[in-house]
């Protein structure tokens, strides 16, 4: 459906919401492959996505990940989950 819509109107926040869709039925690899090409570099749920993606299988990338979508937090509970996030791969 994510493809339809994308279709019909390309949205960077459909696009990113068809990425994490896409992990959830392809895998990770395919996700991060895909997330990676829409370069939402100002985008701190990009960022916050990939630390997700990455949290698993490359930590150190997921903590690069996380701070540069805390760098791009604006309100409290943002900072805060990202921050937690941030906290829980640090100790892993």
């Amino acid at each position: 459906l994510y493809n339809q819509l994308l279709q019909l109107q390309y949205t960077p926040v459909a696009a990113l919401n068809r990425t994490y869709a896409l992990s959830r039925v392809r895998g990770t690899a395919a996700a991060i492959s895909a997330a990676e090409k829409l370069q939402l570099n100002n985008n701190l749920y990009y960022h916050a996505l990939l630390g997700e993606l990455y949290k698993d299988i490359n930590p150190e990338k997921a903590r690069d990940c996380f701070s540069a979508a805390l760098a791009l937090a604006k309100m409290n509970a943002e900072t805060s989950l990202i921050s937690m996030k941030l906290s829980r791969i640090k100790s892993s």
